[in-house]
C-alpha cells in the first residue's frame, strides 16, 4: 500500500521559519516528480513547489518565490519542503503529492497527482 506522510506542520510567528517532511512508503519514488500542494479554508487547493526527479528542476508559486526551497532524498523516499519568512498567508494544511507514473518533467496542476498525503496544518500568527 502507498502512503505518503507528511511532518513537520505547527504553530510559528511571522518571521519564522518550518521544514516539513513528506515520507513515502509501499513503492519507491525515485524516478517521480514529486509536489508539495496547500489549502487554505474556503480556496481552492494550489501548488506550492514541484520537484523533478533528479532535482535539477524545481519550480514555485510566486507567492513562495525566494523563502521556500523543495529538496529530495532520494535514498530515504523523502520530499522537504523548506518555508522560510512565514507570513500568516501561508496558514494552510500542505500536502505532498506524487504522479501515477515516473518523469522527468514537472507537475504543476493537481489534477496530475495521484498519490496524496493525509496533510498537515501549518498556522502562522501575525
Amino acid at each position: 500500500q502507498v502512503q505518503l506522510v507528511e511532518s513537520g506542520g505547527g504553530l510559528v510567528q511571522a518571521g519564522n521559519s518550518l521544514r516539513l517532511s513528506c515520507a513515502a512508503s509501499g513503492q519507491t519514488f525515485s524516478r517521480h516528480t514529486m509536489g508539495w500542494f496547500r489549502q487554505a479554508p474556503g480556496k481552492e487547493r494550489e501548488l506550492v513547489a514541484t520537484i523533478n526527479w533528479n532535482s535539477r528542476s524545481t519550480d514555485y508559486s510566486d507567492s513562495v518565490k525566494g523563502r521556500f526551497t523543495i529538496s529530495r532524498d532520494n535514498a530515504k523516499n523523502t520530499v522537504y519542503l523548506q518555508m522560510n519568512n512565514l507570513k500568516p498567508e501561508d496558514t494552510a494544511v500542505y500536502y505532498c503529492a506524487a504522479p501515477l507514473v515516473a518523469g522527468n518533467l514537472l507537475s504543476y496542476s493537481r489534477y496530475e497527482y495521484h498519490y496524496w498525503g493525509q496533510g498537515t496544518q501549518v498556522t502562522v500568527s501575525s
